[in-house]
């Protein structure tokens, strides 16, 4: 069975920084259109930053210019680099991305636990 695990998270200041790390487990064969999102309570889950087999990245515009997705492939980890943090970014953090167990040829989509960020002095 394929996991999820985010790690990184905690309580850190305004104007802040943390990485988060999201770690695959299991038979992977394949991993594609890895993200991060975020959720507040009462509110609808929303993504934060997408980045495509290629490289190529997306971003949501409240975190653009100041989080960084990245992606290790020999590690199957994906990361969030966060700068300048603002109170508005506390979140329930999750990584979810499409992954293809070895031996089978469909994919599923897979979520982690997440990991809470707290921006607060």
């Amino acid at each position: 069975q394929v996991r999820l695990v985010e790690s990184g998270g905690g309580l850190v200041q305004p104007g802040g920084s943390l990485k988060l790390s999201c770690a695959a487990s299991g038979s992977i064969g394949s991993i594609a259109n890895r993200a991060w999102h975020r959720q507040t309570p009462g509110k609808q889950r929303e993504r934060v930053a997408y980045i495509a087999f290629d490289g190529s990245a997306n971003y949501a515009a409240s975190v653009k210019d100041r989080f960084t997705i990245s992606g290790d492939n020999d590690k199957n980890t994906v990361y969030l680099q966060m700068t300048n943090l603002k109170p508005e970014d506390t979140a329930v953090y999750y990584c979810n991305a499409d992954v293809r167990e070895t031996g089978t040829y469909r994919w599923q989509n897979v979520w982690g636990q997440g990991t809470l960020v707290t921006v607060s002095s």
